[in-house]
């Protein structure tokens, strides 16, 4: 007698490339059988027509939340994980979203940038994106570079996260220009020491030299090569503007030649972080970049930025405010279409949503149980959509990629690259006896986002069931609203 029998869906496993028609069978929150089931089970769901896939599993995703976790169940998303920014202390955290009652499974890096804070301004340090962004009135953590006893007070700090269970180490270099070379080569030590990924915003997104992005690329490999660590690259896309292709050429060196780096992109031309960024305040913001202040949108009401003065203002009013910053024109213009598709085509790359938080119009951050959420939280359309909009513009609209293809990119990569620091990744990302019930299925021929820049908080539209741990958290198409089978993703020092 089994939990559940999924029956007769074409199933996929990217990583030992099955595609059959056929069942799964389920019990305990884990895959007992996979192919043609005989016996009989609490309730069997008919998927014919249907695909049935690992759960997707986003490494970079800042919402961290019920709401975002609904969010993203619609997008086909079963493990939702902060390993840009990251977090301290790592175990306060666990406990806390332990408490909320997680949809999703989570998890969590050591935030760099929070040890950063703690030892050098001595604030006392809060769980969030919209901390790290309302500590920027404090310029000493953001442009100093760190004193020897700082520095060591920082290692300590990120050395006390992996021990608590973190998944690796954030590094957000961007946010932080005054960190030094020597700073940072040593945070990427421990992450080899420890044999875990560092999460990197590489140091700069511009199109000119000095401190272009292809003096970031070319210094994060730098650190891969001297080190040893393994560099994973947050959004290639957004991080490269338009010397995407030039970057690319760049990490296929890297990687040919032995060295640990990988690489996620999202499926838009349109990017979002707080407006307190150093990046935004750069004078030659809009030479550096190729776009103007208007390429800066403001999420609390929808209104353009005119000028650098009105972009300081808003900086110095409330620097956490989330902005979407329009790099890309991919819909007007077919060259930076083709040169998002670079980076999210790379071979070997994966798709991560870099999801933000859902906000309300005063800025604060919605945690409440509303479903549908309230027409007034906002988030970058890519919070709810980066999935399900892949499949539906790359897999079915134009073709580029098969359907095995595209799940290895949503599923068993993604797992692959976070499993060296936590070992219930190899147990996720896969369609095989064993291995987690964390599944999705989805119609291939209707899976598409829904939600845009006009209509920023509309789930996306196709998955059929979603299943975290065995337990279903969208059932025929509808979200199980008493649902909370998340479980924590630790690393494995805890």
């Amino acid at each position: 007698m089994y939990d559940l029998i999924i029956r007769g869906g074409r199933l996929i496993d990217p990583e030992t490339r099955l595609d059959a028609i056929g069942d799964v069978a389920i019990r305990n929150g884990a895959i007992m059988r996979v192919g043609g089931v005989t016996g009989s089970a609490l309730r069997e769901i008919d998927a014919t027509g249907l695909v049935v896939a690992p759960g997707f599993i986003d490494i970079h995703a800042h919402g961290q939340s019920v709401p975002a976790d609904r969010m993203q169940a619609f997008d086909g998303v079963t493990t939702t994980l902060e390993c840009e920014v990251g977090s301290l202390p790592v175990a306060g955290w666990y406990d806390a979203q332990e408490s909320s009652g997680r949809v999703l499974n989570y998890g969590v890096s050591v935030g760099w940038v929070f040890a950063r804070i703690a030892a050098m301004t001595g604030r006392t340090l809060e769980p969030s994106l919209s901390f790290m962004g309302r500590c920027m009135d404090d310029p000493r953590w953001v442009e100093t570079v760190a004193g020897d006893a700082e520095l060591e007070d920082i290692l300590s700090r990120v050395r006390q996260g992996l021990d608590e269970g973190g998944v690796g180490i954030g590094i957000p270099n961007a946010y932080v220009p005054g960190a030094g070379v020597k700073e940072i080569s040593r945070i990427c030590s421990l992450a080899a020491e420890y044999d875990v990924p560092t999460y990197t915003h590489v140091a700069y997104a511009s199109n000119i030299d000095p401190r272009s992005s292809i003096e970031a690329y070319t210094r994060l490999i730098g650190y891969a090569g001297s080190t040893g660590a393994r560099m994973h690259i947050c959004h290639f896309n957004s991080t490269s503007l338009m010397d995407v292709e030039r970057a690319a050429d760049l990490v296929r060196t890297a990687q040919a030649q032995g060295l640990k780096v990988t690489v996620e992109a999202y499926p838009y031309g349109v990017a979002s972080t707080v407006i307190g960024a150093p990046f935004f305040a750069d004078p030659a913001f809009p030479e550096r970049t190729g776009r103007g202040y208007d390429a800066l949108q403001r999420l609390d009401d929808g209104r353009r930025i005119g000028s650098r003065a009105e972009l300081l203002q808003a900086r110095a009013e409330r620097p956490e405010n989330l902005v979407l910053w329009h790099f890309l024109d991919v819909e007007g213009d077919a060259r930076h279409r083709d040169l998002l598709d670079v980076s999210v085509l790379y071979p070997g790359g994966i798709i991560a949503s870099d999801a933000m938080p859902w906000t309300l119009p005063d800025g604060t951050v919605y945690g409440g149980d509303a479903w549908p959420l309230p027409a007034d939280a906002v988030s970058h359309p890519r919070s709810s959509g980066t999935f399900a909009r892949f499949l539906r513009v790359y897999m079915r609209e134009r073709g580029m990629l098969s359907l095995m293809e595209a799940m290895a990119k949503c599923s068993w990569l993604p797992a692959s690259i976070v499993a060296p620091a936590a070992p219930a990744m190899r147990r996720k990302g896969r369609l095989q006896e064993g291995c987690d019930a964390d599944l999705c299925v989805f119609d291939d021929r209707t899976i598409g986002d829904r939600a845009d820049f006009a209509a920023l908080n509309r789930p996306s539209e196709g998955v059929r069931h979603l299943l975290v741990n065995g337990q279903p958290v969208i059932d025929d198409g509808t979200l199980r609203r008493d649902a909370a089978p998340g479980r924590p993703v630790r690393g494995r020092r805890h």
